[in-house]
């Protein structure tokens, strides 16, 4: 497609502006000679004709792809040009009082603004017409669908679907449950009514399809939907979640079945984004576990905040390989020079830890590495020791004595009244950071959340797997409840928690309402066009060691205080830690693990977290709030 380049355009307005200057003046004095104002009218129109294309320089106007403008960039323009014109007005003015030869009609500046705008915007229309690709005609053997969403998305999609006739969707109408866009037309095609609308839709129209352009609904209402187009007999599409969108790792037009994950999606969470930003660009940023399901989520949201480094770390070469890859390939993509440094070492190695922090010297650190499967660590209780307690201890001891300015543990909502190995060594870790943060006086902070969607171990996926095994689907117990969060979410509180923080505050997301893992599985066995009983059965197997029915925000004597940030609250202790001293702990953990002494290791657990209730009392505890 040929679009003419900027200079095409500068010598445009360098030609049209003068003359809708010089044309200001004849409808003012409603003659052809300016009489007493010519050298005023002179200076007018040579200074526009230089002013004016400097101020639609400065807005990059000459830089502006005009086949694809938008209502932005036209404001941007009136914009230019109305201050252009303005400045010249007053200044015309003032040298117009001081030298009588320079004078002109006080009312020309006011009738040259809107001239000048028209003159300078009209070529630009013309070329947003004409070079804007038309819809072609759409193929005979397409699919009719309806878009459900009159909003931006939903505006989106259909401009999407009717310049893409290779898709083979044939948009019928749009339906929309706000009673004001009934009857409008969006890109030429009707918003048809809400959903009541839609069963005579469907009858009508044949439509097979219907696309639901809400990106920013809550799971509540994208599951409403999805159950009446379902009684309806028609498909349901979707568009990609709002996080999905925001980080650029989706476009509007990839439509894709409904998923667990929109069931379960709740209303967008609104960060500060630009505090964030203040906080990482041009910073030395380390980040532990960078392989993992949030430690790779936290590598890609920091990387586009353009630290001047990024130091992934981690355990397992194939994982860091893989994101350092995709870092890279993201930064040739939008032009981010941040440096980044893979290093494979284990936290449980405290000199090489050291040696790491000595060498890199980072300003903040992100320690999301541990071992968080809870049956495993059941029956593996020196390794979570070893990792979860000890690991962290050596990266928080490297980054107290290296001066790191800022330290961000990732916790567990499991470690609130801890009936699980894993659980009470996410606790000792969060003290372990409490107890450096006193002692430096620097914020490093811990974080807790609940399960996120689609992490590596994550019911969702196993769900997934015994479904296309033909199942049976597994659930431990017909009240089990989960706290879930999307990984892009949870990370976004994270790194606003970590700009809130102060010194060994342990903050709680907001982790939205529990969700029962049995309806989780109905939820899946439905989206795959399955149906419970008849094509594929759910089996509970009981409670597995360390399980609790209901995951706990805030242990009884903890209480909870808002931040700046309205989903991410400070637990705070109301009497102090009871249990051993964390000098002593630590050495009796380092003797446990030398020793590979399960047994001792659980007894130790137990003296430094009293409330910790073992292996064989599980919490049965409705959540606090």
């Amino acid at each position: 497609m040929w679009v003419p380049r900027g200079r095409y355009l500068l010598i445009y307005d360098l030609v049209a502006i003068p003359i809708a200057v010089y044309a200001s003046f004849i409808l003012r004095l409603e003659a052809w000679d300016l009489g007493q104002f010519t050298y005023g009218g002179i200076g007018f129109v040579a200074s526009a004709a230089f002013i004016v294309p400097l101020f639609l320089i400065g807005s990059h106007s000459y830089r502006q792809h005009w086949a694809f403008a938008s209502v932005a960039e036209f404001v941007r323009l009136a914009i230019a040009v109305t201050s252009s014109v303005a400045l010249l007005g007053l200044g015309i003015f003032l040298l117009g009082t001081e030298v009588d030869l320079f004078q002109i009609p006080r009312s020309v500046p006011l009738i040259a603004l809107p001239t000048v705008v028209g003159v300078v915007a009209a070529p630009r229309l013309l070329l947003r017409i004409m070079l804007r690709r038309r819809p072609q005609p759409a193929p005979q053997d397409t699919t009719p669908v309806v878009v459900y969403g009159a909003g931006n998305a939903g505006a989106m999609v259909v401009q999407e679907l009717r310049q893409n006739p290779q898709l083979k969707l044939r948009i019928i109408g749009i339906i929309d449950d706000n009673p004001r866009t009934h009857g409008l037309t969006i890109h030429g095609v009707r918003v048809l009514g809400g959903r009541g609308a839609l069963p005579e839709v469907v009858r009508t129209g044949t439509v097979r399809k219907v696309i639901i352009a809400m990106p920013r609904a809550p799971g509540k209402e994208i599951r409403a939907i999805h159950a009446f187009c379902a009684g309806l007999g028609v498909a349901a599409l979707t568009i990609p979640g709002m996080y999905e969108l925001l980080d650029g790792s989706a476009r509007v037009s990839e439509l894709r079945p409904i998923e667990v994950t929109d069931l379960l999606r709740r209303e967008p969470i609104e960060t500060d984004l630009e505090r964030v930003r203040t906080l990482l660009t041009g910073q030395i940023v380390l980040i532990t576990g960078a392989g993992g399901s949030i430690g790779s989520e936290l590598c890609r949201q920091i990387f586009r905040c353009q630290p001047a480094r990024l130091i992934l770390l981690g355990h397992g070469e194939n994982s860091i390989f893989e994101i350092q890859g995709e870092l890279e390939r993201l930064g040739r993509q939008l032009s981010i020079a941040t440096e980044i440094i893979a290093v494979i070492a284990d936290s449980r190695d405290r000199e090489r830890i050291d040696a790491i922090f000595a060498r890199h010297r980072p300003v903040l650190v992100f320690h999301a590495a541990a071992h968080k499967h809870v049956p495993l660590m059941e029956q593996n209780v020196v390794e979570a020791v070893s990792n979860n307690i000890l690991g962290t201890r050596n990266i928080v001891a490297a980054a107290a004595q290296h001066g790191v300015e800022r330290f961000v543990m990732i916790s567990t909502d499991k470690a609130v009244n801890p009936t699980s190995v894993m659980g009470v060594s996410k606790r000792v870790a969060e003290l372990i950071v409490h107890e450096t943060a006193l002692a430096v006086g620097r914020p490093y902070v811990a974080v807790r959340f609940g399960n996120v969607l689609g992490s590596r171990g994550s019911v969702i996926l196993t769900f997934r797997r015994q479904i296309a095994a033909g199942g049976p689907v597994t659930v431990t117990d017909p009240e089990m409840r989960r706290y879930f969060m999307t990984i892009p979410e949870a990370v976004q509180l994270v790194l606003q928690a970590g700009a809130l923080g102060t010194p060994g505050l342990i903050f709680m997301l907001d982790m939205g309402e529990p969700v029962r893992i049995v309806d989780l599985a109905r939820d899946m066995i439905r989206l795959s066009g399955l149906q419970e009983g008849r094509d594929i059965d759910i089996v509970f197997t009981g409670r597995r060691p360390g399980e609790k029915v209901f995951e706990e925000l805030f242990a009884p004597n903890e209480r909870y205080r808002p931040t700046l940030h309205q989903h991410v609250f400070i637990a705070e202790r109301v009497e102090p830690h009871v249990g051993m001293t964390l000098d002593a702990a630590i050495a009796g953990f380092e003797a446990v693990v030398r020793a590979n002494d399960d047994v001792a290791a659980r007894a130790l657990l137990q003296q430094i977290v009293p409330e910790f209730t073992g292996t064989e009392a599980i919490s049965q505890a409705v959540p606090q709030r």
